[in-house]
């Protein structure tokens, strides 16, 4: 009876590790860096510098501009190596305000899609645009509400 189990747990594990065998050799690196592009978006330093500005992108910005800042070509612009946001701080806070309406270029690439305000307060603005300038390997440095004080925000 010991050996019949002994056998029967052989032939699971074998059957268990051919199993797990056959898959790693169907994914292919392009899965294994899809994966790994996600992980370190997971753990990505500026979640814990600006958890605040994390949060907010989270529940509000991450629909159109996507979890790899990367945005949707041709709809809606990038955020990571953006730049259109380096080049002005101040009018990404204000546009994370109060929205926008114009024509951007980006990269090279021009975009037209309207973004609706995305946050009521310059404390909330400041703390979402300083997490998109240093996430994903942005070195954009911050912006401050001293530099935003001029900012006005449009009546809803």
């Amino acid at each position: 009876m010991k050996t019949q189990l002994i056998f029967k747990i052989i032939f699971v594990l074998t059957i268990g590790f051919g199993a797990i065998a056959t898959y790693a050799k169907i994914i292919d690196s392009s899965t294994i860096k899809a994966k790994l592009d996600v992980m370190l978006i997971q753990n990505d330093p500026a979640d814990a510098k600006f958890p605040i500005g994390a949060k907010i992108y989270k529940e509000k910005c991450i629909i159109c501009h996507m979890e790899d800042g990367k945005g949707i070509p041709g709809a809606f612009p990038p955020l990571k190596d953006s730049d259109y946001l380096f080049a002005d701080k101040v009018r990404a806070v204000a546009q994370t305000l109060n929205g926008s309406q114009i024509e951007m270029v980006v990269n090279g690439m021009t975009y037209v899609a309207p973004m609706t305000p995305q946050v009521d307060t310059k404390e909330d603005a400041v703390a979402v645009i300083n997490y998109v300038l240093n996430a994903w390997g942005n070195n954009g440095g911050t912006v401050t509400l001293e530099d935003v004080k001029n900012v006005k925000i449009n009546p809803r």
